[in-house]
């Protein structure tokens, strides 16, 4: 069984406005978490993520659902024998809710990546809400 991690944060941004935002893979660096993520470069059906803290991720993705306001994605790398995650918005009685889930082996990178979910939902509220 993969470690499942759950994060959601309301945001004060209507959802059309904070999913215009998600859906743009290219721009997680300037439109989303600036300052989490430092720099993003397309390549091939993925993204190759710079954060801020000097870490390096490509993320396949996987998925663009407009109906749904889902993106999916995959990260390949040599320290995750598995990983995918989603971001979905959804409307709230106020503004909207922004929903991160990602399932992780082995169990023990957990803690790091839920971290970094964490921080980049900091990163995402101080941005979104500002728009």
């Amino acid at each position: 069984m993969v470690a499942s991690i759950h994060k959601e944060i309301a945001l004060d941004a209507a959802p059309e406005t904070v999913w215009d935002v998600v859906r743009d893979v290219g721009a997680v660096h300037t439109r989303f978490a600036p300052g989490f993520v430092i720099d993003v470069t397309m390549e091939d059906g993925a993204r190759l993520v710079t954060f801020g803290n000097g870490l390096v991720a490509r993320e396949v993705i996987v998925d663009v659902d407009e109906r749904l306001r889902r993106l999916a994605y995959s990260v390949r790398s040599e320290r995750l024998s598995h990983h995918n995650a989603s971001f979905q918005v959804v409307a709230a009685e106020r503004g909207s809710r922004l929903v991160w889930i990602a399932d992780v082996l082995p169990h023990e990178a957990a803690v790091q990546v839920g971290a970094m979910m964490e921080a980049g939902l900091v990163a995402a509220k101080t941005k979104l809400d500002c728009a």
